[in-house]
């Protein structure tokens, strides 16, 4: 280890003084020091836990969440040293100094070294104004590079605190750091939350919240770190089955996947829409049919169109046994088809019906026959072919694909499954190729599936049960085999032929229980990023997977590009979701320059658009060249900055595709949402079109740069 942690450049030489630092590097040694010991401590517990065994049930469970967290652990440990360390806080009534970082950590005497981020006593470094101290005299936030202190902040909170040990920054520094060069990845900012953000991450989530802030506002920095926030203090979400989050594109996830890791979580599962079901390609759609299935309840849509396959036969069949002749009616085909457990897809519960029935068959044949076995008689009925043809005909196995594509080949059969559509909207949905699914389909194919089940799922079942009974017998012929062979005094394997022992000697197949969805929840919490672009079709298919309907919905109703005429209560209200609502109005990302040029392109299309106040200034004013010139221009850009990424944003990114070089990304305007970069070049925002998404688009264009911002058109203005 150096003799200072701090490695802070010249023109910051006044910041490097004993009194300023030699504190901290202090406490640093002995965070050194203790992470090496905890590094190898996490490591001895990770290895001892696998060893153990694996156990069932309850016991299963904690040893596999046990695994889970020290995993977490040894992963941040690993990737994190003395940068574990976001900064320290000194409070006024003691002078007690307190150090915060990504994970806790404690001395050898079990003093506290770190405190974790999300632990109660940190709020007040994160969420402390001049307004509102919370108790802080001072406090210290670091920039770390290659594990050394390249540069540090403190913040003063009372006169009396104005001393040679704090090196008082102005304001406008702190802001400008906020502006640094962007990568392919999100930075890491947790050292830098600010008061409103840290209010949000930590609110309770008892009931759904709403958190709506214009570009730069860091609501995608809040739902992340909301999330971690939310494991750590909220046990029941992990129990409940975990954390979703949901972004709008892949390249937004891209961007963001490694926030969650940092902080220590590696188990909240990030997805896109259309990946909830997987494997399916997407192709365009017109607008009007795509809002036609957005408005539907893709739920109520399925119960009809599967309702019609699970019918009763009103006809009576008779059944020519040996034990004489057996009248299945109208009466014991209800019996059976009524015993369906609602909660069970009708794949599934296809088998539940043939059971009951033949149960009750069964059960029939033996009370009028004396001598007839139960066993035979379910047997003989379970081989008549013409009792399971009328079951097939009556509940059929059906593949989920099958019937959405059904919807839009069969004019009939959609009346009858969404009857709020009327004969022209039928018509409209209707196409030649029925399985060449939208994104606008990925709702309903997802209702389809919860209420079907997967036929393959099925098959794999019952090979999987047939597989697990025929051990069963084998190993029933080993423990006779055992028992006729123990010629012992005791006789000890006579106990295998007990309840008790009877599994003692099972040998599982080996085969793995049919695995489940892992995007099929429940989860125990999901957060929704850039929400306002979700149709009613959507928020079912998420409402399907939180049953306790614990949200975090993050987004801009003026960045919603089909427009959000309804206030947030107002839409999600029609969903069934009761909401509170917060509100972030800072913007930490987009310069003044250019938030002065996009703030009346905005409000042209949404009057009531909640735009933010920058607090920063790049010092460059937006530019405009010509089409022509921008690859040039672009080149240049790149020549003069060694970091940093650009975006050129076109409605025709397979004209600019030759300039999509390393650091450089062609996407289109509904693709950027969530996105940010140094450089934005906008293409010709004319092309953009007319209206409210016209008008969304080129806003949110224009708000993702961080630094410069150039309009490229056909002849470039002043």
């Amino acid at each position: 280890m150096p003799a200072t942690t701090f490695d802070l450049p010249s023109r910051f030489s006044a910041k490097t003084t004993p009194n300023l630092i030699a504190a901290d590097d202090r406490h640093f040694t002995a965070v050194a020091d203790r992470l090496d010991h905890e590094l190898a401590d996490v490591e001895s517990r990770l290895a001892q836990l696998r060893r153990s065994p694996g156990g069932s049930g309850a016991d299963a469970l904690e040893r596999d969440t046990a695994i889970h967290r020290l995993t977490s652990e040894l992963t941040l440990l690993r990737r994190f040293g003395l940068d574990m360390c976001l900064g320290r806080m000194v409070f006024a009534d003691s002078d007690e100094i307190v150090y915060i970082g990504r994970m806790g950590l404690r001395g050898e005497n079990g003093d506290s070294l770190l405190i974790d981020w999300r632990a109660p006593m940190a709020e007040p470094f994160f969420a402390a104004t001049l307004a509102s101290p919370m108790g802080l005299s001072s406090r210290r936030r670091y920039r770390w590079s290659d594990g050394r202190i390249t540069d540090y902040w403190d913040e003063t909170f009372t006169s009396a605190t104005v001393d040679d040990t704090t090196s008082l920054d102005d304001q406008a520094a702190f802001i400008a750091s906020l502006g640094t060069n962007r990568s392919e990845k999100m930075h890491d900012v947790l050292g830098t939350i600010q008061a409103d953000q840290d209010t949000i991450i930590r609110a309770p989530a008892n009931r759904p919240l709403v958190v709506d802030g214009g570009p730069g506002t860091g609501k995608t920095v809040v739902a992340l770190h909301r999330a971690a926030y939310l494991l750590y203090s909220e046990p029941r979400i992990s129990s409940g089955g975990g954390m979703l989050f949901v972004g709008p594109n892949g390249a937004f996830l891209s961007y963001v996947d490694d926030v969650l890791p940092r902080l220590g979580e590696d188990g909240v599962r990030l997805c896109t829409l259309d990946d909830l079901i997987p494997d399916v390609t997407t192709f365009t759609e017109d607008e009007h049919s795509a809002r036609l299935k957005g408005s539907l309840d893709p739920d109520a849509v399925m119960g009809r169109a599967v309702g019609i396959y699970e019918q009763p036969p009103v006809t009576s069949l008779v059944i020519d046994t040996v034990w004489g002749e057996l009248v299945v009616g109208a009466g014991e085909w209800s019996a059976a088809f009524a015993s369906v457990d609602s909660d069970v897809d009708h794949n599934s519960a296809r088998e539940e019906v043939w059971d009951e029935l033949l149960e009750n068959l069964t059960a029939t044949v033996v009370d009028a026959v004396e001598d007839a076995e139960p066993d035979q008689v379910r047997t003989f009925l379970s081989q008549d072919p013409e009792l399971r043809d009328c079951l097939t005909a009556a509940w059929p196995i059906l593949d989920p694909l099958d019937i959405v594509g059904d919807l839009w080949s069969v004019p009939a059969y959609l009346s009858l499954a969404a009857p709020k559509l009327d004969e022209s909207e039928v018509a409209c949905l209707q196409r030649t190729e029925p399985r060449n699914w939208t994104s606008s389909d990925i709702p309903l194919l997802d209702a389809a599936r919860r209420r079907i089940g997967d036929p393959a799922d099925l098959g794999r079942k019952r090979r999987a049960r047939a597989e697990i009974a025929a051990e069963h017998d084998r190993m029933a012929d080993v423990v006779d085999d055992l028992i006729n062979n123990d010629d012992s005094e005791l006789m000890p394997m006579t106990m295998l032929a007990g309840d008790d022992m009877s599994g003692a000697l099972d040998n599982p197949t080996g085969r793995d229980p049919v695995a489940s969805d892992r995007l099929a929840g429940p989860f125990g919490h999901i957060i929704v990023d850039e929400a306002q672009e979700l149709t009613d079709a959507q928020w079912h298919m998420l409402l399907a997977r939180c049953p306790s309907k614990r949200f975090t919905i993050v987004g801009d109703r003026a960045q919603a590009r089909h427009g959000f005429g309804q206030t947030w209560d107002e839409r999600l209200h029609t969903i069934g979701l009761d909401v509170a609502q917060v509100h972030l109005s800072i913007n930490y990302r987009t310069p003044a320059e250019v938030m002065a040029e996009a703030e009346p392109v905005i409000r042209s299309v949404v009057p009531d658009a909640n735009v933010p106040q920058s607090v920063r200034q790049s010092g460059e004013p937006v530019r405009h060249c010509t089409a022509a010139d921008a690859p040039s221009l672009v080149e240049a850009w790149l020549e003069a900055h060694s970091e940093g990424i650009v975006c050129i944003i076109t409605v025709l990114p397979h004209a600019w595709s030759s300039i999509a070089v390393e650091r450089v990304s062609v996407l289109e305007p509904g693709e950027v949402k969530g996105l940010e970069f140094d450089l934005v070049v906008l293409v010709d925002p004319e092309s953009f079109g007319t209206g409210v998404q016209s008008g969304v688009d080129r806003y949110v264009s224009m708000t993702r740069t961080t630094a410069e911002l150039v309009i490229a058109t056909d002849e470039a203005s002043a």
